[in-house]
């Protein structure tokens, strides 16, 4: 068992829900992520998530040192943007900053768990008819900074034909076969995943919320 997943299960034991929600899922009253996303809760305790998604991994996508000039002096911190996923259609994205780059992981991997959001999967592309969701169900497109990424469904086995910062998101979504098509500043690794995250997000749009629980 790893540190991580340690300290977790430790402060699970010792969890008091400050939250109408976190009662809620605490006492059983709610036992799926999804029941969440349908009555359209908020979620604001990141043991919440990890009660309803135990199996949740997670992938740091960049960490950057970051400078801020202040009345002191300059100032320096660590910028870390975190996903997680269950690899099964939840995705979130975080970033986290602090002056330990540990800290930075830490604070970017609860924000990407507030963040947690449901996609759509399905079989969209022309090419195939599996009826599997192993892609995208149509194109979306997302924009973040000066980043804006179009994502296309692709055939069953043509792999992610993305850059790598892509990969790891769609990865952690469970989406394993796809297109992509990115416009701007590509190295700017935060609008980059940010970008994905916000195309990735548009498959649920045309569904409601009672859908979702399907």
């Amino acid at each position: 068992m790893s540190n991580r997943r340690r300290q977790r299960e430790n402060a699970l034991e010792n969890w008091v829900p400050k939250t109408r929600l976190g009662r809620m899922v605490l006492e059983g009253q709610i036992s799926s992520i999804y029941e969440i996303f349908e009555e359209g809760y908020k979620i604001k305790e990141v043991e919440i998530v990890d009660i309803l998604i135990p199996d949740l991994r997670d992938d740091v996508i960049d960490i950057n040192l970051v400078q801020k000039q202040t009345d002191a002096g300059e100032r320096s911190r660590f910028r870390a943007v975190v996903a997680v996923g269950n690899s099964d259609g939840l995705i979130g994205l975080g970033a986290g900053k602090a002056r330990r780059v540990r800290n930075a992981i830490e604070k970017g991997i609860r924000e990407a768990k507030l963040n947690i959001y449901p996609i759509r999967r399905g079989c969209g592309s022309w090419e195939c008819d599996c009826g599997e969701p192993h892609t995208l169900p149509f194109k979306v497109k997302g924009k973040s900074g000066s980043v804006v990424i179009t994502l296309l469904p692709g055939a069953k086995g043509l792999g992610l034909v993305a850059g790598d910062t892509a990969k790891a998101v769609l990865t952690l979504a469970g989406v394993k076969d796809c297109w992509s098509k990115v416009v701007g500043a590509t190295r700017t690794t935060t609008s980059f995943s940010f970008a994905t995250f916000e195309a990735l997000k548009e498959t649920m749009k045309v569904m409601t919320p009672k859908d979702w629980a399907k």
